[in-house]
């Protein structure tokens, strides 16, 4: 029998080369205690041969709207939940505690941009704070703890309180990140556009249907022309994943230690593969153990040799609501 605290002590503590050795040792532990991934792989006919991490099953990302996805050998005593449209039904990604969680964004940040307490640590997130359960709005605050820095903190929609620590932070020489949703970035930088020389924007995507979607390209040269800041980074990450990307340049994200992407077949859910080029967007995400670290995305991705990848878009199949019919029987 797998232990899962013999697995959890090596998500943050292996060799690169054991990645997929470490894959298909948490698939085994998955699928021996949870149920809704162990009848996804039964329906597909899959476990025997599962071989590597390119013959594993991927869940389809659309079950956490519909299943409680976790392990038998943990309580569902808390979830994230994804912001989605209104009238859409959210995912919820259930789990027990965060442990995993606290150390995938925090090791993920520090690969990336060094420990928090070299950073002053804003966010500027009004969608995510004004509803619960917000995975983006617990790694923001998690990382200003971090940080412990005075001029932390959060902003509604106070952008002119947002300025001023901002100049505060310029003139007294601090390095700053500022998590921001597109929207309000956009808005803040219409308002109070200036020279923010000192500032690191990392935007996470998302107009939440305050006006016309923008390309990534686009958004980037708005702020960039409007604020002048040092750098426009990305962030990908979702409710259903304990890890996260960062993009620093040219919209190409690079996966923390504990997260990896494949290339998935748009025609053939079954076909997964390293391949380069244009494909749906697979996620490994070890931290995941609490649920299932297999996920198969909605998002167009275009991948590269070296792992990383662009996020193109979102595919909508509306076929893909029968993968519910097989728990429903």
């Amino acid at each position: 029998m797998l232990d899962y605290k013999k697995i959890s002590s090596k998500i943050f503590n292996f060799p690169p080369s054991e990645f997929n050795n470490l894959a298909l040792e948490i698939f085994d532990y998955q699928y021996q205690h949870n149920a809704i991934y162990r009848k996804y792989v039964d329906f597909l006919g899959r476990k025997e041969f599962v071989k590597d991490i390119y013959t594993i099953p991927y869940l389809p990302v659309e079950l956490f709207k519909s299943h409680q996805i976790i392990s038998d050998e943990f309580q569902a005593l808390d979830y994230f939940e994804s912001s989605g449209t209104t009238g859409m039904i959210p995912s919820r990604h259930y789990f027990e505690n965060l442990d995993l969680y606290n150390q995938s964004y925090l090791s993920g940040f520090i690969k990336q941009y060094g420990h928090p307490s070299e950073w002053v640590i804003l966010g500027l997130l009004p969608s995510y704070l004004e509803r619960e359960h917000a995975s983006l709005v617990n790694m923001v605050d998690g990382l200003m703890k971090q940080s412990n820095h005075p001029d932390n903190g959060f902003y509604l929609y106070d952008y002119e309180q947002l300025k001023s620590t901002l100049d505060k932070t310029l003139y007294n020489n601090n390095k700053v990140i500022l998590f921001g949703v597109t929207f309000a970035l956009l808005d803040f930088a219409q308002k109070y556009s200036g020279n923010y020389r000192h500032l690191t924007i990392i935007e996470t995507g998302g107009m939440k249907g305050r006006g016309k979607e923008l390309t990534r390209e686009e958004l980037h040269q708005k702020l960039f022309t409007q604020l002048k800041p040092h750098q426009i980074h990305s962030e990908y990450g979702m409710s259903e994943m304990f890890s996260q990307a960062y993009s620093t340049d040219n919209g190409i994200f690079h996966c923390s230690s504990t997260m990896k992407v494949l290339k998935r077949n748009p025609y053939d859910p079954l076909e997964i593969s390293n391949n380069t080029g244009k494909g749906n967007i697979n996620i490994i995400d070890l931290a995941n153990l609490h649920s299932c670290s297999f996920i198969g995305t909605m998002d167009l991705g275009e991948f590269y040799e070296d792992g990383s990848f662009k996020v193109l878009g979102r595919t909508d199949y509306s076929d893909t609501r029968g993968c519910n019919l097989m728990f429903e029987q």
